[in-house]
């Protein structure tokens, strides 16, 4: 199928352009302020946040500014990982943007549903690049929803 899933990896993705997919997870629910979102209510579960990164440090750079936390808030993700340290990373270095494609697919999945609507979509037509799930996905589902362009797993915590 052309996957290749590297998990529990001992470093983060390489400085390449590509996309990549947060996993959150909120114990209880909780209140984000957003920007021009406003006020936003997150339910306990999981919340998976596409995104891409095709400037400069690609999805290296990007996905260690979103684990530790750095920089001033900047993107709608930056208020969420305000609240809860991302759990797991999974990336592409496909030289397309997948970001859409994978909050579709995670949207297919049984359980997914808009977190926020528009939360990570204000560039573009998507309900939203924020999905929850009451329960997570196993690795082996998200490995085949998202499949297919070199899809990389990393454990962000050990």
């Amino acid at each position: 199928s052309g996957v290749a899933i590297g998990v529990n990896r001992s470093t983060p993705p390489e400085r390449i352009p590509g996309s990549y997919l947060l996993r959150f997870d909120l114990v209880v629910g909780s209140s984000i302020e957003v920007g021009a979102l406003g006020r936003l209510h997150l339910d306990a579960g999981s919340h998976y946040y596409a995104g891409s990164a095709f400037g400069p440090g690609g999805v290296a750079a990007r996905v260690a500014r979103h684990v530790a936390g750095r920089g001033r808030p900047h993107w709608h993700v930056d208020r969420l990982r305000g609240l809860v340290p991302v759990r797991e990373v999974w990336f592409s270095y496909a030289g397309r943007r997948l970001e859409h494609a994978w909050a579709r697919a995670l949207l297919a999945l049984p359980g997914g549903r808009i977190s926020a609507a528009r939360f990570g979509a204000s560039d573009c037509r998507c309900p939203g690049h924020l999905v929850h799930f009451r329960r997570s996905p196993s690795r082996t589902a998200l490995a085949t929803t998202l499949g297919g362009e070199g899809v990389h797993h990393w454990s962000a915590c050990s």
